[in-house]
């Protein structure tokens, strides 16, 4: 590693856990921080954790994180190099990586012409058909119900009908008859349109039962690219990921090679460099693999790549932004052991995952080996409806996928957080399943077994289960008496898609897919 450090400052546009996280890279490279918030973030971790900090506006993101002009000002005001934009946010947002160039800043991740590539879902997926990645059986660029009709014929239901330029669940609809078919175009359409700005729909078969696994890509601008393998992410409520793991336990060595090399063609076709994500929905039955998406940033569940590669894709990634050489081949990394994430929300999963605000009374994040805790809150921090309260990703490594489980589950019991509903007992529910025992978790799993009740009914079990320390049992207490009146309540409704609990909250989701 060279002594001379890639930048002298860079400016994190982001906030929460990977913000500081990405300040602990730069720390450790000799790099100082400079900290962006909002009014509702003014006594937030990262706000500390930065050696200087720039208030951007109010709370709405549209006036603090999500203001283009506000950041790069502030970039330039604080005599910063270089910007990250972490994840979520403008972090795959082709204009904003077009204005911090233009402003002489370095942009930490790909070129805006490869976010623009792979940011829209019709034109990334016509980009993989020629580059030879297999894609899921469909057609683009359709406009009129009578064409959707005639490609749901020749394709066969079950179908998909998706958002060309959407993400995070929106805008899509399963179709299992032609008579749901006019009532789901509509529907998605104009989803798409309130969420998106952009009403283009695409249409392909629904792949029932399928596992979601992802492949890291990681490159330079010297023409260097690699894969860090894959990432299994099935574990999901409405197409957001909850738990993730790798190696994944489907995966046989040649599979991983046929993905793994299918991935790293799919980045050169774009000519892509820093780190990204190549997701596929893989079916089990047919032992079968298409493209999905592309994401162009750094994913939320990095740190389990990081644990089974041994190395540090946040320095990295700063390094290749400053136009260093990746001097690393395909046959350096292998996986060592088995690491796991679980993402810990406030939000409550037996009312609908419906979100949970309010102060933290106690936050007692678990230690010991094999575990690590990426977290950007603390007792006394305020859990506030603004934005995504991913309170943090508990990481664990062990030598084998067994050992992980059961670390994980230790390490989940020994998490103790008060003042907000968490989904800490869901995520246990989960890994004690027998299905996740045996790896058969696909994406729609969480779903079917809450309609089953078969997850709710442990939940319910471990929820009337007796405290087993003694803080817990206090805070409890003073929760009752300090705060008596003031418990919070499930935030009001005021978004039309019955699908996003989160948006019902008015807040912006800066946490991935």
């Amino acid at each position: 590693m060279t002594s001379t450090p890639p930048f002298t400052k860079v400016l994190v546009a982001n906030r929460g856990e990977i913000a500081i996280r990405i300040m602990r890279a730069c720390r450790e490279l000799g790099i100082k921080t400079v900290a962006v918030y909002s009014a509702a973030d003014k006594d937030s971790l990262h706000v500390q954790f930065a050696d200087e900090a720039v208030l951007l506006g109010d709370a709405a993101p549209k006036e603090s994180y999500l203001n283009m002009d506000k950041l790069v000002q502030a970039a330039l005001d604080s005599k910063a190099d270089a910007i990250h934009p972490g994840y979520g946010f403008l972090s795959e947002n082709a204009s904003f990586a077009l204005k911090v160039e233009s402003a002489n800043l370095k942009f930490i991740g790909p070129s805006a012409d490869s976010i623009r590539a792979m940011g829209d879902k019709a034109e990334s997926k016509i980009a993989m058909k020629k580059a030879g990645v297999p894609t899921v059986p469909g057609f683009e660029g359709l406009e009129s119900e009578d064409e959707f009709r005639q490609a749901a014929k020749e394709i066969g239901y079950p179908v998909l009908i998706k958002a060309s330029a959407g993400g995070g669940g929106k805008g899509m609809r399963v179709v299992n008859a032609e008579s749901e078919l006019s009532e789901a175009i509509d529907s998605a359409r104009s989803e798409a349109l309130n969420s998106f700005g952009d009403e283009r729909l695409l249409i392909e078969k629904y792949v029932a039962n399928a596992h979601h696994i992802e492949f890291q890509v990681f490159g330079d601008q010297h023409g260097n690219l690699i894969h860090l393998f894959e990432r299994e992410c099935s574990v999901q409520r409405r197409h957001q990921k909850i738990i993730e793991e790798t190696p994944s336990p489907l995966l046989t060595p040649k599979l991983r090679e046929q993905m793994g090399q299918a991935a790293v063609n799919a980045a050169k076709a774009v000519n892509y460099y820093n780190a990204g994500t190549i997701e596929f929905i893989f079916d089990p039955v047919l032992s079968s693999f298409f493209f999905l998406e592309m994401n162009t940033r750094l994913q939320v569940e990095h740190p389990i790549t990081e644990l089974v590669t041994g190395i540090d894709l946040v320095q990295w990634q700063i390094r290749i932004a400053a136009g260093e050489k990746f001097p690393f081949t395909q046959s350096d990394f292998h996986q060592r052991g088995h690491a796991i994430e679980c993402r810990v929300y406030a939000e409550d999963p037996a009312h609908g995952f419906m979100p949970s605000t309010g102060k933290l009374l106690q936050f007692i994040e678990p230690r010991g080996p094999g575990i690590r805790v990426d977290s950007g809150f603390t007792a006394g921090s305020e859990v506030t409806h603004f934005y995504d309260p991913l309170l943090a990703k508990l990481i664990v490594h062990a030598e084998d996928r067994e050992a992980a489980i059961q670390r994980m589950q230790n390490a989940l019991k020994e998490f103790i957080v008060h003042g907000v509903i968490t989904n800490i007992d869901f995520m246990q529910a989960v890994l004690k399943h027998e299905d996740f025992a045996q790896g058969k978790v696909s994406t729609k799993w969480v779903e079917l077994n809450m309609e089953s009740n078969s997850l709710l009914f442990d939940l319910q079990v471990q929820e009337q289960a007796p405290a087993l320390h003694i803080h817990s049992l206090i805070a409890a207490a003073l929760t009752d008496v300090v705060f008596a009146g003031t418990k919070s309540q499930p935030a009001v409704s005021n978004e039309t898609d019955p699908f996003s609990p989160w948006k019902r909250a008015n807040n912006y989701r800066v946490s991935d897919q």
